[in-house]
């Protein structure tokens, strides 16, 4: 792969993660464990939902480093930010585009967002270059555990879900919905989206 071809994909999959997390957000049926927890931060103490994808960020890389004994990658801290300032954008953006005042819109926003982070995260994992110190977690713990990324995406989302009730965050029918298939999702982009870039 190019490096231009890397940076673009690189973008567009950061752009539609950030997409797919604020529709979940939007949807109110609940967001993902790990963005649960950044709006329950929000709420309760302040700053943007973004700000804290950055703070949250940096405690993770860290035990990131701990894990794998290696000095920390703060080349993820640049996904970090970059989704957190997307976040931020597109929640201001949405709230006036999107009507969530039904069941439907509500279901159809949050599995466009279910979706969207999936395929926003294969997009931009594949591209080797900077994955987010959660989605570099996840990666270890699949190494560790030698067992699917699914397997991993699970257990980190069950962990934030702890988290996120506690700090009050919006946990609904999609935060479960999330836990259950957000690890499957992402394993099913993951090859099909591989495919993809190797052959272009």
């Amino acid at each position: 792969m190019s490096n231009k071809k890397k940076y673009v994909s690189y973008g567009l999959g950061v752009l539609v993660l950030s997409l797919g997390i604020s529709l979940t957000i939007q949807s109110g049926l609940g967001a993902s464990p790990f963005d649960a927890l950044l709006v329950g931060l929000s709420k309760e103490f302040g700053l943007t939902v973004g700000s804290w994808e950055v703070l949250i960020s940096i405690i993770i890389l860290i035990c990131n480093s701990i894990l794998v004994r290696k000095k920390p990658v703060f080349l993820g801290l640049i996904t970090a930010f970059v989704t957190g300032i997307g976040i931020d954008l597109w929640l201001l953006l949405i709230k006036y585009v999107i009507d969530t005042s039904t069941w439907f819109s509500k279901l159809t926003c949050f599995g466009a967002g279910l979706i969207f982070i999936g395929l926003g995260t294969a997009v931009y994992l594949q591209t080797k270059f900077a994955s987010t110190p959660i989605d570099h977690l996840t990666l270890i713990l699949r190494d560790i555990s030698k067992r699917t990324i699914a397997f991993s995406r699970t257990i980190l989302y069950a962990f934030f879900f702890i988290l996120a009730f506690i700090c009050k965050g919006p946990i609904g029918a999609g935060t479960i919905l999330t836990i259950c298939f957000g690890g499957i999702i992402l394993h099913f982009f993951m090859p099909i989206v591989n495919r993809r870039l190797l052959s272009n």
